[in-house]
């Protein structure tokens, strides 16, 4: 069997979880992406990697046709989530509805559309690529409030704004920035971060727990840390999955990110695909289930057990060495795995001693990420805290 997986930067998802899943159910594995030597160079263990714009679900079609027959078409980036949909529908495969793929990545749509159905209404108002961003001001927004572009990931470009002349300076930022995207403008929602993760096969919806997440301060919003939940509590998942329901979410994986107020969950955003920045490969560890061949799985058909076996007491943190500044980096740890205590720590290093970058801002500034796992809460923030405690991360101007 062939399963298509659409692709554009090489990530760890890929390269660590879901390719190896698929090595081990046997699956034929033909990388699409606009991108291949990218993939060639991150030594990709696929069967093939073809050239495609993958952003273009004719082109993905039209590629898949004149190929191999296809048993999945599949991906993890959340920018190509409507293209996969297509091509699975067009196929006839199992896949994700595309009206639900487009709801989650159009931020924009995905307020319309929860406000339409009843389910939440946040006050938001959308800017058009080259628009004169003053245009936000009469829209009514309350202060704060908060800008990004309409499809943006990993908190790039996401700035809280305290007052109309900032909010157009901050707009500003970003078009010039990225002069070819829409922005969004929403109202800021109080609350306690937090993410939840599920995974449905279209009948049945496995709720995984989530994650605490700890944030920057503003005007940015970049996300230095992940604490595990085993189980948020029932009123609270249950309003998540109600607003779910009413984008049409439910198949596959999917990490919601929204804030808890006085008891009232609100989404913040839909990512439409497992989560990332290495918290996927802790939450396999943690729950020790073989998480990534569940989720091609579904792709190919195949119903999800009604139990997936996930053990319930398990720890984990995930956290990251961030850039403060721009500049060359002089050192850094290298990657280590160690165990001690009944705590396993991995860390991995994002970006190369002697590499130069600016200071983005953004969670393009992690330098490193380690990961933390155990049973026990207090051993497991202390080694944590002890590892970055005793390593040293050096930028030089």
């Amino acid at each position: 069997m062939r399963m298509y997986l659409l692709a554009l930067n090489p990530t760890d998802s890929v390269t660590e979880g879901f390719l190896p899943a698929a090595a081990r159910l046997g699956l034929d594995v033909t990388v699409l992406t606009d991108q291949p030597e990218a993939h060639r160079r991150a030594g990709c263990r696929a069967d093939e990697v073809l050239e495609c714009d993958v952003r273009d679900f004719r082109a993905v079609i039209t590629r898949i046709a004149t190929h191999h027959p296809a048993a999945a078409v599949f991906t993890n980036s959340d920018h190509l989530q409507t293209q996969a949909a297509l091509a699975a529908e067009y196929f006839g495969l199992p896949g994700k509805d595309w009206r639900a793929t487009l709801r989650a990545k159009n931020k924009a749509e995905m307020r319309r559309h929860l406000a339409a159905s009843g389910a939440d209404t946040v006050r938001s108002a959308e800017l058009a690529p080259g628009q004169d961003p003053s245009a936000l001001t009469a829209a009514g927004l309350p202060y704060p409030c908060v800008v990004k572009p309409r499809e943006g990931v990993a908190s790039e470009d996401v700035l809280l704004a305290e007052g109309p002349a900032e909010l157009v300076a901050r707009a500003r930022e970003i078009q010039a920035r990225r002069p070819q995207a829409a922005l969004v403008a929403e109202e800021f929602l109080a609350g306690e971060l937090y993410t939840l993760e599920t995974l449905g096969d279209g009948r049945r919806r496995h709720v995984l727990g989530g994650f605490h997440t700890t944030l920057s301060a503003p005007p940015s919003f970049i996300e230095e840390r992940h604490d595990f939940v085993a189980a948020h509590p029932e009123p609270v998942v249950a309003q998540v999955l109600a607003q779910l329901d009413a984008l049409g979410v439910g198949f596959g994986a999917c990490h919601t990110e929204f804030v808890v107020h006085e008891g009232r969950a609100r989404l913040i955003e839909v990512n439409y695909r497992v989560i990332g920045d290495q918290c996927d490969l802790l939450l396999a560890r943690v729950l020790g289930i073989e998480l990534f061949e569940h989720v091609l799985r579904t792709h190919l058909g195949e119903p999800l057990p009604a139990d997936l076996g996930a053990r319930r007491d398990g720890a984990g943190r995930v956290e990251y060495a961030l850039a403060d500044r721009a500049g060359t980096l002089t050192a850094a740890p290298a990657a280590t795995d160690r165990e001690s205590d009944g705590v396993r720590l991995a860390y991995r290093p994002l970006r190369a001693v002697g590499t130069e970058h600016p200071h983005y801002g953004t969670n393009r500034d992690y330098l490193g990420v380690l990961r933390a796992t155990g049973t026990d809460r207090d051993a497991l923030d202390r080694a944590a805290q002890d590892f970055f405690a005793a390593e040293r991360w050096e930028i030089s101007s």
